[in-house]
Formats: C-alpha cells, structure tokens, sequence
C-alpha cells in the first residue's frame, strides 16, 4: 500500500516551506489548515457548528467567519480554546481521512483530480510517490494511520524570533502564541522524522531530499502498510 506520511511542527516552525518545497517535486499534501479554512466558509461545516456555539458575533458583516476575532479569543482563553478545539476537532478529522482515502484511491487509479485539496500540481509527479499528510496538531489529537511521522522543528529562541518577525507580534504576544502549542521539544519524542529548521532554508531542502531518497530507496526494497 503507498506510504502516508504525518507532517507537523509548531507555529513558524517552517512547516509551510516544508509543504511548498514537497509540491514542487510532485508530491500529494494534503493541507489541514486549507481544509479547515474551506470547512468554516458559509454554509461549511465548520461555519454551522461554530454559529450554533457562538451565535453571530464572531461572524463579519460580509457574512465570512471573523478568523481573527476568533483566533484573539481562543489564544488568550484556555478554556474556550479547548472548547473550540473539541468543537471541530471530529468534523476536521473526519474530512482529512476522506480525502487521504479519495486521494489513495484516485492514485491508486492513476488519476488525480485537479479539483483535489492538495495543492498537487507540481513537478515531476507520480502515483508512486508517498502522499503528505500536514496537520499542526496531528501529535496532539492523536492522528493515526500514518506509515512515518515528520516533524519540522527549532529552538524556541529561534522559533520566537521567526515567529515576532513574521507576524509584527510582541515578545508577549508571541511567547502566548507558542505557549498554548505542545512544545517541539515534546513532539520530538514521538516523531519518526525531524527536519531541524533553525538554520537556512537550503539546509532544510537538503534534509528533505536525504528523507525522500531514503524513502525511495526503502519503497524499491518493498511495499508498506498503513499503520
């Protein structure tokens, strides 16, 4: 069966250069924060489930879910985080595996809908290739089914610094941020993979590509299985 692989990491811990990069040699991600932004669009899951919770006012006047709002509230109230969490936590896990399961099945078939959430399109792809799977929380959850578990990680010191710098926030603002996250260090002691980011993006791409020659190399000796 074709190798599903968990990625994750924390809040400017570099995961989206991760994603990018892996697109452009032609491999399936499948992106929960692009899920869960289609998921809370009117009339979306997500979007229902939160109005029936919270009522109208974190809803825009344009009709679209105020993200912000939202966000400021959840980030400095633990409970309503836990609470908003819970609230989408089945709807998100549910969607994700329907598509991990269209998309194995469409490759199986060798045919890959252009309509697919996974931003596929790139170079070089092929229905052989393991297919990504990135979820930011995917330790914390408990996410299963996955062949290995990739973490892309860094020092907190770097990982505030990247995260002041690209979200203009405060040393304060920035510091509750990673706080309300499962520390990286935690999450290293469950990943299979770790893609150390505290130095050049080039450095990063060179670990990838070691990872995926490995993979390939292990994929030539035999199949795998979910696990």
């Amino acid at each position: 069966m074709k190798m599903v692989i968990g990625l994750t990491g924390g809040i400017a811990s570099g995961k989206s250069t991760v994603v990018d990069f892996l697109i452009s040699e032609g491999y399936q991600v499948i992106d929960a924060d692009k899920v869960v932004r289609q998921l809370q669009e009117p009339d979306g899951k997500l979007y229902k489930a939160i109005v029936e919770t919270y009522g109208l006012d974190f809803i825009a006047d344009n009709g679209q879910l105020n993200r912000e709002k939202l966000g400021a509230l959840v980030f400095s109230d633990p409970k309503q985080r836990e609470k908003l969490s819970n609230l989408q936590d089945e709807i998100i896990r549910t969607e994700l595996y329907d598509r991990r399961d269209d998309l194995l099945k469409k490759m199986t078939d060798k045919s890959v809908s252009k309509n697919f959430d996974s931003k596929s399109q790139g170079k070089n792809l092929s229905v052989n290739k393991p297919i990504f799977m990135d979820i930011p929380l995917l330790i914390e959850y408990n996410y299963t089914g996955f062949d290995e578990i990739w973490l892309v990680s860094l020092p907190e010191k770097i990982q505030l610094e990247r995260l002041m710098a690209r979200n203009k926030f405060t040393e304060e603002e920035a510091k509750k941020r990673i706080s309300s996250q499962m520390p990286l260090s935690e999450k290293q002691k469950v990943a299979d993979v770790i893609l150390d980011n505290s130095g050049t993006i080039e450095a990063l791409k060179k670990q990838i590509q070691r990872e995926l020659a490995r993979i390939e190399k292990q994929n030539r000796g035999g199949s795998h299985e979910n696990s």
